[in-house]
């Protein structure tokens, strides 16, 4: 039975991705930030569910976590994600919340990455997805939400190098847009169904290669443009 390891499990994509992952028949492993929402998803996902609870920005108990952790991971998908601050033009800019945005949108992805690699090295099939944002491309001008679009672009970045010094070893990094996404983040005016985005990314997760590796995938499986 494969197993995977999907941060911010407890809703939004990474719920979709969860349960979907589950009834494809993996073990679950997913990040919940507080013992009461990791009780809560377990109850509501089941037993081959298996919360890990720590914040993505504390690389010290990320680290720890996954010291404690003996399984091998065929597959970790970096979905947690946040898309404040309220401020976040280039002329009215809250610095302390773009600095924030940074931490859990492109810090938290490769510190979970390089903590979580022993586990997916041990399983001789190991893959990396990260949720990136159609918000991220170069070719957009548009300056809302400026923090958000600068960490996805900057986790873009990041993912491409992990995938260049991971190559060697067999294991594909590739990222996913998944549109706009009717979650808490995407509001309910938006496009895609999670359930459809989950789907979507675990069929790319399951013929991802090296081949692939370091590229950007639209959900519906054709590649992006960074």
């Amino acid at each position: 039975m494969p197993t995977c390891l999907i941060t911010a499990a407890n809703r939004g994509i990474g719920y979709e991705l969860a349960r979907a992952a589950l009834d494809s028949g993996w073990t679950v492993y997913g990040s919940v930030r507080t013992q009461q929402s990791a009780d809560e998803t377990a109850e509501r996902l089941g037993k081959d569910f298996h919360p890990l609870v720590f914040d993505v920005r504390d690389h010290a108990v990320v680290r720890a976590v996954a010291g404690d952790l003996a399984t091998p991971l065929n597959l970790l998908i970096n979905n947690a994600g946040i898309i404040t601050p309220e401020r976040q033009s280039a002329l009215d800019m809250d610095f302390e919340g773009f600095a924030e945005t940074l931490a859990v949108n492109t810090l938290a992805p490769l510190a979970v990455s390089q903590a979580f690699l022993p586990h997916l090295c041990r399983s001789g099939s190991g893959r990396i997805l990260t949720i990136s944002s159609q918000m991220a491309w170069m070719g957009y001008r548009k300056s809302d939400t400026l923090a958000y679009r600068a960490s996805k672009a900057a986790v873009n970045k990041v993912m491409q190098g992990l995938a260049t010094d991971l190559e060697s070893e067999g294991i594909p990094v590739a990222l996913i847009d998944p549109g706009w996404v009717r979650t808490d983040m995407g509001g309910q005016l938006a496009d895609n169904d999670p359930v459809d985005v989950a789907r979507g990314v675990l069929k790319i997760a399951g013929s991802l290669s090296v081949t692939d590796t370091g590229k950007f995938f639209k959900w519906s499986g054709e590649e992006r443009p960074f």
